[in-house]
């Protein structure tokens, strides 16, 4: 799927060359450092869009683009992340959502780059595409990318944000989570649970890390609890890399040794950060809940895969995918008047706090 992605962008490439034909498997298959079976499943997908025709002995063509949309069935997911741990089932949900209703998809990641972003929403100017769901790259920010956003509209082409909008860009619909309830419930929870010094790590540059802080942060208050400013612990999307890989341990070791110091809970970002937090805590011989608690959100297989299985938020009533998708899908036929929605929490107690 990321070599699929990528060479829809060679794609855009070739065309503005007056081109039509794509590399050899050979070639892409050394410029991709990837084996030929790799590129030939990516080229595979290509065909199965509808983008491109392999022509036996001769190699892959592009397909012409046809610039009416009155006929188009597909839909762009675009998504930060494609390794994202929480991104496969939110994919599988919308796409359910989209097959019934003879749509299919096409899937880009920017890997939370505002630049790649541009790229892939360029390339989808060009291409025969239905509507769009988007998760923003850093969020948290403005984007830079407003006249691509603004040309998609006098196109009437429907665009769903889902997780976060940007703050310039207030116009478009947003199917989100509520971030502020959902931070302000966790610490909720660990006060009536007798917690006073609470901690947090947060994602600083998509607006989700924000909101959560501050739930938190109002709970504490309402609590007339004192607030330590360094209890709490900010990361971005290059940070993330570096963690979940293992190259980035010091950062939690830092986080660990001086900033959860005298703090008896603390409320983390996602699972997969809590679950990153909680292997390391107790490789330094700290025990959880005992020593100190931790809960977090997306309720996700990460809380349950530990050694501690995770207090954790999520949607058991409410799919994010489906719902977004069914959104769109109304969009498409002009049923849905383009409101954003916030879905609600729901909280899964378990051993971690």
């Amino acid at each position: 799927m990321q070599l699929a992605d990528l060479l829809r962008g060679e794609i855009a490439r070739i065309l503005k060359e007056g081109s039509n034909r794509l590399p050899t498997e050979k070639e892409i298959s050394f410029s991709y450092d990837v084996s030929r079976q790799t590129v030939r499943n990516a080229l595979g997908v290509l065909e199965s869009e509808g983008l491109i025709e392999r022509k036996q002995g001769s190699g892959s063509y592009i397909r012409e683009v046809r610039k009416d949309r009155s006929d188009t069935k597909q839909i762009a997911v675009v998504t930060t992340f494609i390794d994202d741990y929480i991104f496969p089932s939110i994919l599988h949900d919308a796409q359910n959502i989209f097959e019934i209703n003879g749509y299919s998809t096409l899937v880009y990641a920017t890997e939370n780059k505002v630049e790649r972003e541009r790229e892939i929403l360029l390339s989808l100017l060009e291409k025969n595409v239905s509507a769009i769901l988007i998760e923003g790259s850093k969020t948290a920010l403005p984007t830079p990318n407003t006249d691509i956003f603004s040309k998609l509209k006098e196109m009437e082409i429907p665009v769903l944000f889902l997780h976060g909008a940007y703050h310039n860009l207030p116009d478009f619909p947003c199917v989100l989570d509520d971030n502020y309830e959902g931070g302000y419930l966790l610490t909720k929870y660990l006060i009536e649970k007798g917690h006073s010094k609470i901690a947090g790590i947060f994602k600083s540059d998509d607006m989700q890390g924000p909101e959560r802080y501050h739930g938190v942060v109002a709970a504490m208050v309402d609590a007339g609890l004192r607030i330590n400013d360094s209890s709490f612990c900010w990361y971005d999307s290059e940070d993330r890399k570096a963690i979940i890989s293992g190259h980035g341990a010091d950062r939690i070791d830092r986080f660990i040794n001086k900033r959860l110091s005298g703090s008896t809970a603390v409320v983390c970002y996602n699972d997969e950060i809590a679950y990153t937090l909680i292997k390391r805590m107790i490789e330094f011989g700290k025990k959880v809940p005992e020593d100190i608690s931790v809960v977090s959100f997306d309720n996700s297989f990460y809380s349950q895969i530990g050694a501690v299985p995770i207090t954790s938020l999520g949607h058991k009533s409410q799919r994010t995918g489906k719902t977004a998708a069914e959104i769109l899908v109304s969009m498409l036929s002009k049923e849905n008047n383009e409101q954003s929605i916030k879905l609600k929490w729901e909280l899964t107690a378990r051993a971690s706090g």
